[in-house]
């Protein structure tokens, strides 16, 4: 009986030997997940560290000094220079500078009435202040207008209008811009509601700016035939 209760106790403590054995070994392995884990996120954080301090900051000081030359040659009067460094920048680089940079040329091809390319290069710009948005959107409008594809002229004005947020100055502006291409293609019911619009909404516009709003409202409402 004695050997049996000592054999019994072996095969316990050997059961609890081989539990704890095996809780050992998992904690190990834990503690190496662990461990690659922090060693994944170290990595990590130093490619980002990598990325902002060795590309990022340095990229962005590129793209400014290369605006700021492009800036400096359109202030001397030499904007076909210009253009070609504006454009340089905007296709080179991101960041603000790349940002403004694809406007600023945009603005001269529009001059130089090469639309087709300033509206691509319009497309590259990314707004980040409302009034500057609605006005690029509104640029475009203007390059469709002049290659008459009056429909898309028609939607970078209304996009303008909403981006624009109401502004008393500058929607009632684009407003008119897309009663003006209505017009163009004799939908003058579309033209008169748009009149109509910026009478009811800014009723200041027309006084501020000489612009007989209601005189036009009646035009298109008698071509309307309303």
């Amino acid at each position: 009986m004695a050997k049996n209760h000592e054999s019994e106790t072996r095969t316990s403590l050997d059961d609890l030997n081989d539990q704890l054995t095996g809780l050992e070994m998992k904690v190990q392995d834990n503690q190496k997940k662990i461990m690659w884990g922090i060693v994944a996120v170290l990595a990590v954080v130093c490619l980002i560290l990598v990325w902002v301090y060795a590309v990022r900051r340095p990229g962005i000081e590129a793209a400014d000094n290369a605006v700021g030359q492009a800036d400096m040659t359109l202030n001397l009067g030499n904007d076909s220079l210009a253009l070609a460094q504006y454009k340089q920048v905007a296709d080179d680089y991101g960041y603000d500078a790349g940002n403004r940079a694809a406007l600023n040329a945009a603005i001269i091809l529009y001059n130089h009435k090469q639309y087709e390319e300033a509206i691509n290069y319009l497309k590259k710009y990314s707004p980040a202040e409302s009034i500057i948005g609605a006005s690029s959107q509104s640029l475009m409008g203007d390059c469709y207008v002049n290659l008459k594809d009056y429909d898309k002229a028609i939607d970078c004005f209304r996009k303008a209008t909403k981006i624009s947020d109401n502004n008393p100055h500058y929607t009632p502006a684009f407003l008119m811009k897309e009663a003006t291409v209505q017009r163009e293609l004799k939908n003058y019911k579309a033209e008169a509601e748009l009149y109509r619009e910026i009478e009811t909404k800014y009723p200041r516009y027309g006084m501020e700016t000489g612009i007989e709003i209601e005189k036009y409202l009646k035009r298109a409402e008698l071509q309307a035939g309303e």
